[in-house]
């Protein structure tokens, strides 16, 4: 069992949060199948509100969404995310599996896959408050924005201690044109 830190333990739900990742990250499952599972303890009610957040971490950046590593350990990471409206990730993808959770405002999500030096949409969703979802490599390359009109608050779930990959879950950053004609679908994941 992971030692808890005395951060863990003060934030509402984390502690909670943390053990339930950590129970089926230790079932040494396939990533996708790990990231669903994931997703399902969310929905099933270990999403922490906004609270998990003190009061000054949620008042975001305005020059840009913001990160907080709530919980690392070997095998995952729980961090916190901030977003102004308006603001918005660039696009890529990550290094492991991800799961994530909406707890205030609304994220607008573009999914692409890679064809030669293009982008192609291959689908969106808007999550709103409660809403949950997860993906894992390859297929996860995305581009994120908060279209609500106040703060957007997300808990992010990643299966690898970002803490040891300089804070971040990113791997690559794209930087290439949208292919013309491609038509998303609308039904999320």
């Amino acid at each position: 069992m992971a030692l808890m830190t005395q951060e863990t333990v003060s934030r509402p739900g984390l502690r909670e949060l943390a053990d339930g990742v950590r129970a089926i990250v230790d079932q040494g499952l396939p990533a996708r199948r790990t990231a669903w599972l994931v997703a399902d303890l969310l929905r099933g009610g270990a999403l922490p509100g906004p609270e998990v957040l003190t009061e000054e971490e949620r008042r975001g950046d305005p020059e840009r969404y913001t990160s907080r590593v709530l919980h690392a350990e070997d095998g995952f990471s729980i961090v916190g995310l901030v977003w102004l409206p308006g603001q918005e990730t660039p696009v890529h993808d990550h290094i492991a599996w991800c799961t994530f959770g909406v707890v205030q405002g609304a994220e607008h999500e573009i999914l692409y896959r890679l064809d030669g030096d293009r982008l192609v949409r291959v689908g969106e969703s808007t999550n709103g408050a409660g809403e949950v979802s997860g993906f894992a490599p390859p297929g996860d390359i995305h581009r994120v924005r908060n279209v609500s009109d106040g703060t957007a608050i997300s808990i992010h779930i990643y299966g690898a201690d970002v803490t040891r990959a300089g804070g971040s879950s990113v791997r690559r950053v794209y930087d290439l044109p949208e292919a013309e004609g491609a038509e998303p679908s609308r039904s999320g994941r």
